[in-house]
């Protein structure tokens, strides 16, 4: 019951059923064919019409933002660990490859995303994401700067945006010897110069 005394009314089995075949469905297309893939082609290996796909997910934004939501317990899982390291350059490195193979699990993914973030418009679900995932990585950089170990200009956002590029070249088929070399060169970009050196 909810503060008034009135019985909360549950979905009915039937539309659980539909969101759940949904939201895997959508999950298996854009692991196959990217964040662009036919919403009509969802709908139709779900069994549901496109009319019920879009009074559950109105926008391919609220459908991505669900399925990505799905996935995130492993996400989660990882930066818990990461919070247990005590060295702060090495957790924010972590964190940033965690991140980055979040970004990467659908081709095309980060441009959505990058595009929330820059827009920062309520309206889309995607933008919840992009800040949890902003607010998180300038911790992390704030923590690597207390320690003296990133430059004082950097900021979270950088960083993000920093992951999203290489999570959308990943995407291309580039090979990860070249990736490494790109991580190595953004992290020449952030780090603070080691004063003993």
């Amino acid at each position: 019951m909810n503060a008034s005394g009135q019985q909360e009314r549950r979905p009915r089995a039937d539309v659980q059923r539909n969101r759940a075949a949904l939201l895997e469905t959508a999950q298996r297309h854009f692991l196959q064919h990217g964040v662009g893939t036919s919403l009509e082609a969802v709908a139709k290996e779900a069994g549901v019409g496109p009319a019920t796909l879009y009074r559950h997910f109105p926008t391919r934004e609220a459908l991505l933002a669900a399925v990505l939501q799905r996935r995130s317990e492993e996400f989660v899982a990882r930066r818990a660990s990461i919070e247990q390291l005590g060295d702060a350059a090495e957790a924010l490195e972590r964190w940033l490859r965690a991140m980055e193979e979040y970004l990467s699990a659908f081709s095309g993914l980060p441009d959505p995303l990058m595009a929330a973030a820059r827009a920062q418009d309520p309206d889309n679900p995607l933008t919840i994401p992009c800040d949890i995932l902003i607010t998180a990585t300038d911790q992390y950089v704030r923590a690597a700067q207390r320690a003296g170990r990133v430059r004082a200009s950097v900021q979270g956002y950088d960083l993000f945006l920093a992951a999203c590029s290489v999570a959308w070249i990943k995407g291309t088929g580039t090979e990860e010897k070249s990736l490494d070399r790109l991580r190595t060169f953004i992290a020449s970009g952030y780090r603070e110069r080691d004063t003993q050196a």
